[in-house]
């Protein structure tokens, strides 16, 4: 790998043995993908994919400590995900004290972000990206993110460049202000290898459009045509939540770090078709390919039939715009039914920042949440999953990236709504 001066100097151990190991490791990395040089950060601030801290991510810690026994930082402020427990979520004793336990060593991670440049507590969320919370990159600014659905909404929605790293590599390239450049970081890899074609009827569900293009996909660059015929050409912030569901779906369902969309995301309106490969494969996604591949979807439950336990909704977290479409929906349904409260404790999830904020411009929506005795919590629902004790509970959500990694059951959101209303029987 051809190194600039800088970055020469730093494996010459100019700048100490702590700097130089991180400089080797992400060499050593982006030579396993044929990355011919090192490309420095211009994002403001990072995002770091480890925001919990289960007790068996040790080996992670001391790393992280014997980074920090270097006197090595990140050289710019960085968000990381969320936790993953809060008492308020609904939990029996046995399952709050054995996620205690799991997250016990919360305290020791937090204290290790303070020092290497962590923002605050309200920075764990996995959409930084949010106004409310602040971490939004620039068109063309390169990232050394690793969290899936921040860094497919990063490539896409915004226009910046990371790679899909893997936890602890993202904080090195932000120690050392340099990444490996390769793949999602060049224009070449940039470019689409598979085209989508929306000729849907009515608007398609973004979780489940989302899906339908990673499983196809997998981990290449898709361009989609004909979404706009239902969002417009608009990056509003309604459209941009869309993409945001929709992307998460990509990313988790397969392993999607950028997609185009025709008329909408930044690369897509500069340079069009041009985007696309020669000899790029189609894939045509009509209502009948939505539902073949909605119904497709596996409930692992030991009885299918049975009542849910748990709604969550928000994965990733929901804006505060999301907040107040969800909140006006459940009210009106609630009236339909004849419920006061939600038929299945449910569970909104939203950075601590979009919870504040919803709270101070809502306070009438917010005391109704209460009364509909709904949840508002900044955890991460893969978290409460992974609780081997509470990840038997039956939950439900709308959110395509919680069902593909944990037992939930899936419903479109209409569905949803009626279930956790009283509209409709649950089977």
């Amino acid at each position: 790998m051809i190194l600039n001066e800088e970055l020469q100097a730093i494996q010459d151990g100019k700048q100490g043995e702590g700097l130089q190991k991180v400089l080797n490791t992400l060499i050593m990395y982006g030579e396993a993908f044929d990355a011919k040089r090192m490309v420095k950060i211009t994002g403001s601030m990072g995002h770091v994919v480890f925001g919990s801290a289960p007790v068996t991510w040790i080996p992670v810690f001391d790393l992280l400590d014997e980074l920090l026994d270097y006197g090595l930082t990140s050289t710019v402020p960085y968000t990381a995900d969320p936790l993953s427990f809060d008492p308020k979520v609904p939990m029996t004793v046995p399952q709050k004290l054995v996620s205690r336990y799991i997250y016990s060593s919360q305290n020791r991670l937090d204290q290790q972000y303070d020092k290497l440049g962590f923002v605050n507590k309200q920075g764990y969320t996995c959409t930084c990206y949010l106004p409310e919370v602040g971490n939004i990159p620039k068109k063309g600014d390169i990232l050394s993110w690793a969290e899936s659905s921040a860094v497919v909404y990063a490539n896409s929605v915004i226009g910046a460049r990371s790679n899909r790293n893997s936890g602890v590599i993202d904080h090195m390239g932000q120690i050392l202000g340099y990444v490996p450049e390769f793949g999602l970081l060049t224009d070449e890899g940039r470019r689409a290898n598979w085209i989508i074609e929306v000729r849907t009827e009515k608007k398609p569900e973004a979780q489940i459009l989302g899906s339908a293009i990673g499983m196809k996909v997998v981990d290449q660059v898709p361009y989609i045509k004909g979404l706009d015929r239902w969002l417009g050409t608009e990056l509003t912030p309604a459209v941009r939540d869309y993409l945001k569901d929709m992307g998460a779906a990509t990313a988790s369902n397969g392993a999607v770090g950028l997609f185009h969309a025709e008329h909408l995301t930044p690369e897509a309106i500069e340079q069009g078709e041009a985007l696309i490969n020669e000899g790029a494969q189609v894939y045509v996604i009509d209502d009948a390919e939505l539902e073949r591949v909605k119904n497709g979807y596996p409930c692992i439950w030991k009885d299918p039939e049975a009542e849910p336990q748990l709604c969550f909704i928000g994965c990733p977290h929901l804006s505060t715009e999301q907040m107040l479409d969800w909140t006006e929906r459940i009210s009106a349904a609630l009236k339909r039914s004849g419920h006061k409260t939600v038929t299945v404790p449910t569970v909104f999830t939203a950075a601590p920042d979009v919870i504040a904020a919803f709270r101070k411009i809502y306070p009438a929506k917010a005391r109704m949440l209460k009364r509909m005795k709904i949840v508002l919590s900044s955890m991460c629902p893969l978290g409460y999953s992974s609780n081997p004790l509470s990840g038997k509970t039956r939950m439900i959500t709308c959110s395509n990236k919680f069902r593909y990694y944990s037992s939930a059951k899936f419903y479109p959101e209409e569905e949803l709504l009626a279930v956790i209303t009283g509209g409709r029987e649950t089977a």
